[in-house]
């Protein structure tokens, strides 16, 4: 195959890696470019969007995830790019200024560490023959050595590994080559040291993704584990990518769950990315998310709504004297909108919740929790 043909196999496969949080528009992840399905739409932190070029390496690959289809027993067309190769397009499509950065994942070629160095290969070579100053994304290979992983840092805008699953218990149900403690959890911590604040590494910004529902585990202790990366590893993200059906060997665990999970499992994704948000952006903790008495999120409600359901003494809120974090426990209201209120009120009283500016069912939940008053 040329380059092209298999940028169109490599890309397709590299969907399971996510370069951005969820899909709650149009420009965000699974939505790929008219002219190839390697240019990736992603949010970038400043606000407004951009382009990524986002492909495996190779997807060959040695390890045996049974919910992966790419794992090594699997019947997919295999192919591999060179580390010249992708440097090559990735040049050809930055100076016509259709991207701004790289995100490069890859099946595990040989081993893990032949598998990084080729990875920091590629990036070397943009870093140092093409002088590019940019974002390149890396993915660390389960099982790569600590040196491969410093390498990696020394190239790379941002590392990222799959932590998975929340614990080995849930681990060992999905592979029998690979090691969670050594092969997950350690390269996990050692990204962390290498990043801590202050340190020769701090500028790269560390995330992670667990495979939601690939085995039994509960939102409960995926929320646990997303706390501590956080809290204790200070990770920048934690992604969610649902396990889709089919994909994996025939009665994998999470197939195995109950229907209201398996029939929907974007919703379930879509949950644990609220609240994500909920504790990163709305001073939410531990204690404040809500589940039920299996130990999962409520699937037809907002854990936002559910918190404010169980704590009727809180509201109603203030609008025009409540402070930042009151305010944003009032459903429908999120960080842009406080700000808004904050500021408004600051020139003049608030007479109309509709002066907010916001409009049809999101109005009306609003009212239910808030006075002016």
């Amino acid at each position: 195959m040329d380059t092209v043909e298999k940028l169109k196999v490599l890309s397709q496969d590299s969907q399971y890696d996510l370069a951005c949080a969820c899909g709650s528009n149009k420009l965000d992840r699974r939505h790929r470019g008219a002219e190839g399905k390697w240019l990736y739409p992603v949010s970038l932190p400043q606000g407004g969007y951009s382009v990524l070029l986002k492909t495996l390496m190779s997807n060959a690959c040695t390890n045996d995830c049974i919910y992966c289809p790419l794992r090594s027993d699997s019947n997919v067309r295999r192919c591999s790019l060179e580390p010249e190769e992708i440097a090559r397009v990735f040049m050809e499509y930055l100076k016509k200024r259709a991207i701004f950065g790289l995100f490069l994942s890859s099946g595990v070629i040989n081993n893990p560490d032949y598998t990084m160095d080729q990875l920091n290969r590629v990036a070397h070579i943009l870093r140092y023959k093409h002088q590019f100053r940019g974002y390149i994304h890396l993915k660390v290979i389960p099982g790569a050595s600590d040196g491969a992983i410093e390498d990696a840092m020394k190239l790379a805008s941002a590392l990222s590994l799959n932590i998975e699953t929340p614990g080995k218990k849930h681990f060992d149900l999905l592979s029998d080559k690979k090691d969670y403690d050594k092969d997950i959890i350690h390269p996990l911590k050692l990204m962390s040291n290498l990043t801590q604040k202050g340190g020769r590494y701090s500028r790269v910004r560390c995330t992670t993704q667990f495979i939601v529902g690939a085995s039994d585990e509960t939102d409960s202790e995926i929320v646990k584990y997303m706390y501590g990366l956080y809290e204790r590893l200070g990770f920048d993200r934690v992604y969610f990518s649902s396990y889709q059906k089919g994909l994996g060997k025939p009665e994998i665990p999470g197939e195995n769950r109950a229907a209201s999970d398996t029939d929907r499992p974007f919703m379930r994704e879509h949950r644990l990315y609220q609240v994500d948000f909920l504790i990163r952006r709305y001073g939410f903790s531990l204690q404040d998310i809500l589940l039920d008495r299996s130990g999962n999120l409520s699937l037809d409600r907002d854990p936002k709504e559910v918190w404010a359901e169980m704590h009727p003494e809180f509201f109603p809120v203030r609008i025009n004297k409540s402070d930042r974090e009151e305010l944003l426990r009032v459903p429908g209201l999120g960080p842009a909108s406080v700000k808004k209120i904050l500021k408004m009120r600051s020139e003049a009283r608030i007479n109309r919740i509709e002066d907010l500016g916001i409009r049809g069912k999101r109005l009306e939940k609003i009212k239910g929790y808030v006075a002016l008053s």
